[in-house]
Formats: structure tokens, C-alpha cells, sequence
């Protein structure tokens, strides 16, 4: 089978789509052939993180990234019971401990409890672009509980993937939403029901003097006490990603909410937990993946070169096929 690989660690010019040996399902795990897969922050962090150079080292890295997949059912271990052969399914396979990953390759293996079976009505490309990203997104909105009528919410990184499924989870409600992001994603962001929008480069949202009840933040780059500053009293703060101010932000940003009333979250991924609630939302046609792209498997490079510059609209997803996956 075609897979894209990374033998060194860098840009992604270091990835190849190479032939190597097809996957076999442990008794507890089907083997999915790949249809689509999408990008996450993950990904882009195992190319070129530390953590990833000393498994390098040790001749155990995640040599085939990839967690988010949709696919066919080609064949099971002796201990599924939950699907067969010719089933088409999706899931967040990220493990961090032995396997997971694997994504961007045309079969991967994962275990049965990482997958659920994929609407009708959905596509692959859709439904690749879903766990990571709905997951952190409903998350991040409800860590504090349900949304409340008449909040004011704050979404830092609202054109990417999180924030573009946040913004129709918030909308279920009947809350005010403003979405930040750089200019050229405004426009979508306003199609998908943003009440405000700011541009990041032109006008500062801690420094305007309007206070937030909820701010879902999918970028944590800025020092806590901006994010304390935008929040109103009792509001709180949930980061969903970023690794810049991330320390800051949870050890002294949490001391200081204290000192204020004010909270702020850490808000872990809840693997593929809530994804047939969002299955229901996409059947009732209030939950629609925004795609960039799809790219094809042999544009890999260009996709994750597109990723790194935070220019993607929604989430970045490839098609895996048999044709033109060549690097």
C-alpha cells in the first residue's frame, strides 16, 4: 500500500508517499481502507517537536501521522462485533501511547471503540473533517456547562476548524457570538453566523474594552492576564490549543482568575465522545464541516505547507485513493 512518510523531522518537504506493506487488524481492531483523512495540529507538531526527535532516536517515531480518518471496513479481527467488511466508518485514532496515528496512508488499522459508523448523507471528506476538531469544540464551549441565553462568547481562531463548528454549536442557542481571525477568513466566518467579527491584525479584542462571558480560545498566544482582561466578571476562559503561552496561561492565568472570579480551562480531548450527538446535528442540517480543499493524497505537501501558514478556512482534509499518489 501507498503511505506518506517522514524518515527526518522539518517541513514538510521531508514527506514522501512510499510503498510499504499492508497492515494487519489485531483481534481487537478492523482495517479501515482510508478514504479521507484531515489535518490537525498534531500532525504539524510530530514533524518538528522535540519529543518527536528523541523517538527518532530510539527508532520508535510516528512515522505515518494522520488521526482524524473515514473509510471502508475491508476487514475485522476475530473480536469486533460492531462492524463488518463493506461498513463505511470514521474516528479519531490518536493514541499516545504504542500505535495510533496512521492516518495518511490507503489502509490503516485502529481498534473498534475509536470508530462509529458515518451517516448516509455524510462524505468521507466530511466526516475526516469532524473528531479532532468537533470534539475540542464542544468541549471547549461546554466545559463550564450548558450555554446560557444572552451570553456574550468570544471564539480567538474562529475561520480554523474548531472554531468554525464552535460557532454553529454556540448558535444553537441564543447567545452573541464574535469571532477573531485574520482578514481573509471573515467572510466565511460571517456565513456561518457570527454576530461580530474582528480581524486580529487591525484591532486588538483584549484592548477594546468590551468583556466576555465565555472566551474559546483554539490559539493560547497571548499572555494570560490579556485573556483576563477581555473577560467579564465570572467569565471564563477555555483553551482548547496553542503552545506559546500555554504554561502561563493554566499555572499563573489560573491563580490570578482566583484573585478576580474570573476561571480558566485547560480543556482536554474527549476522543470521539460526542460524535454520534454530532451525527444527529449533521442529519438535521445544523452541523456542516466547512472543507479547505479537499487536496488529493499526492498534494500532501501542499496541504500541510497551507496548514502551516494558518491560511485554511475550516479544516484541511485529503482524499486517500489509488490515482496520482505520487510524490
Amino acid at each position: 500500500m501507498k503511505a506518506l512518510l517522514y524518515e527526518k523531522l522539518g517541513s514538510p518537504d521531508v514527506l514522501e508517499i512510499r510503498e510499504i506493506e499492508k497492515p494487519v487488524p489485531k483481534p481487537n481492531e478492523v482495517l479501515i481502507k482510508v478514504r479521507a483523512v484531515s489535518i490537525n495540529d498534531w500532525d504539524g507538531f510530530f514533524l518538528d517537536h522535540a519529543a518527536n526527535r528523541l523517538a527518532l532516536r530510539l527508532g520508535r517515531p510516528k512515522k505515518i501521522i494522520g488521526s482524524d480518518v473515514a473509510g471502508i471496513v475491508e476487514s475485522t479481527g476475530e473480536e469486533v462485533t460492531r462492524f463488518k467488511p463493506g461498513d463505511a466508518v470514521f474516528g479519531d485514532l490518536s493514541r499516545f501511547g504504542k500505535g495510533g496515528w496512521g492516518g495518511f496512508a490507503e489502509y490503516v488499522c485502529a481498534p473498534e471503540k475509536a470508530l462509529i459508523l458515518k451517516p448516509e448523507r455524510m462524505t468521507f471528506e466530511q466526516a475526516a473533517a469532524i473528531p479532532q476538531a468537533g470534539m475540542l469544540a464542544w468541549g471547549g464551549l461546554l466545559a463550564g456547562g450548558p450555554l446560557r441565553p444572552g451570553q456574550t462568547i468570544l471564539i480567538n481562531g474562529a475561520g480554523g476548524g474548531v472554531g468554525t463548528f464552535a460557532i454553529q454549536l454556540a448558535k444553537l442557542q441564543d447567545v452573541e457570538v464574535t469571532g477573531v481571525d485574520s482578514a481573509e477568513k471573515l467572510e466565511v466566518m460571517r456565513s456561518l453566523g457570527f454576530d461580530h467579527v474582528i480581524d486580529y491584525q487591525r484591532e486588538d479584542f483584549t484592548k477594546t474594552g468590551k468583556r466576555y462571558d465565555l472566551i474559546l480560545d483554539t490559539k493560547t498566544n497571548r499572555s494570560s492576564f490579556d485573556y483576563l482582561r477581555a473577560l467579564a466578571p465570572g467569565g471564563s476562559y477555555n483553551t482548547v490549543g496553542g503552545v506559546s503561552h500555554l504554561l502561563q496561561t493554566v499555572f499563573l492565568g489560573t491563580w490570578m482568575a482566583r484573585l478576580h472570579g474570573k476561571r480558566i480551562r485547560l480543556v482536554m480531548l474527549r476522543q470521539n465522545k460526542e460524535l454520534p450527538y454530532l451525527c444527529e446535528l449533521f442529519e438535521a442540517g445544523k452541523f456542516v464541516p466547512v472543507i479547505d480543499g479537499p487536496y488529493q493524497f499526492s498534494e500532501s505537501r501542499e496541504a500541510f505547507r497551507h496548514f502551516g501558514a494558518a491560511k485554511h478556512k475550516g479544516k484541511i482534509v485529503v482524499r486517500v485513493g489509488s490515482e496520482g499518489n505520487t510524490l
